[in-house]
């Protein structure tokens, strides 16, 4: 049976793992679309019930793709979330972000249609707009959810004074935020903002885009569109300072038999039961193996020498480039005082 965990204070539950599957279709430079449908049918037959998506991947294909993939799946069956608010052109670049009352309810109308369904079970802005109240924003979202198209409602990369504003307006289900070994500044102030108001957090990048994975093989690997090639953690002296930390990481995995990817996922899992974190494979063979950090337990021991091999602030360069970490509320806000 999947581990479960609860979502915030709603009652409901999702597999402990969720398949974040935005590699899919953008980013990571291209995918196999076979392997990919395969894999969201392998993940639901596996007990994953948490897909993650957003309007933005690939501007709708990932959407499309969620849909092809379910066809053979009940929906009821399956807890989708979706992510919106970045605005793109035709050639992918990005133009902007919307998250106004009007741009929630066109956004979702599209998102509906493309993912073939009358609802989804999660709603979040994938980035706080700094030119819209976030109580506009949750409130169109409210009103999405009183009209039965949302379930319920959710924030991502927000700060802890914005999710509490968010929170006072309308119950919010939990955080979608970046949170791995290598990215640890929620401990700071949000995660514990989260618990004070029973909010669960969806965690991505718990590989930090495949750092963490063991799998790693040099930046030469990087496919055309691959975002990583951009990233000041993937570049230079950071990058051999990273790798450094991850070897230290699969030293310890190697001692419990266990895969690097597997060691640093169960870390998170460890972290508390209001975490769900998030695999972004793209593959059934990475799926199977992101689903084996299930069975691993750590003590209170492993714990320690995780925390000693790799301590926290020890990463190298920050997790986006300059214009994007501007974009981060999360960042920007005086909540986090680290990388």
């Amino acid at each position: 049976m999947m581990m479960q965990r609860t979502i915030g204070t709603t009652g409901v539950t999702t597999s402990a793992l969720g398949l974040g599957c935005m590699g899919m279709s953008d980013l990571y430079g291209p995918a196999e679309r076979q392997e990919s449908l395969a894999t969201v049918h392998e993940a639901i037959d596996r007990g994953i019930t948490l897909l993650d998506t957003g309007d933005l991947y690939g501007m709708g294909h990932n959407e499309l793709l969620i849909r092809e993939a379910l066809r053979h799946h009940r929906r009821e069956d399956v807890f989708i979330a979706v992510k919106f608010g970045p605005r793109r052109d035709p050639a992918g670049n990005f133009i902007g972000l919307d998250c106004s009352p009007a741009a929630v309810k066109n956004s979702l109308a599209h998102t509906l249609t493309r993912l073939g369904t009358d609802y989804v079970d999660l709603y979040q802005p994938a980035r706080v707009d700094p030119n819209v109240a976030i109580e506009e924003t949750v409130g169109a979202i409210r009103d999405m959810k009183d009209a039965g198209h949302v379930r319920f409602i959710g924030l991502s990369e927000a700060g802890a004074d914005t999710l509490r504003r968010a929170h006072a307006e309308h119950p919010v289900a939990w955080l979608q935020i970046e949170y791995s070994l290598l990215t640890r500044n929620i401990e700071e102030a949000i995660l514990p903002a989260c618990r004070e108001l029973g909010i669960s957090v969806s965690a991505y990048g718990v590989l930090s885009r495949g750092l963490l994975s063991g799998h790693w093989s040099g930046p030469d690997s990087l496919k055309e569109g691959d975002f990583r090639s951009r990233l000041p953690r993937f570049r230079g002296d950071n990058l051999d300072s990273n790798l450094a930390l991850v070897q230290a990481l699969h030293t310890i995995a190697g001692e419990k038999n266990v895969t690097t990817a597997q060691m640093a996922i169960a870390w998170v899992l460890a972290q508390g039961s209001d975490i769900i974190p998030l695999v972004g494979a793209r593959s059934r063979q990475r799926l199977q193996e992101s689903l084996g950090a299930l069975d691993v337990a750590l003590t209170t021991d492993d714990l320690a020498r995780i925390e000693a091999a790799i301590p926290k602030n020890a990463v190298a360069g920050e997790r986006y480039d300059a214009a994007q970490m501007a974009l981060l509320d999360s960042e920007r806000t005086g909540d986090t005082h680290s990388r």
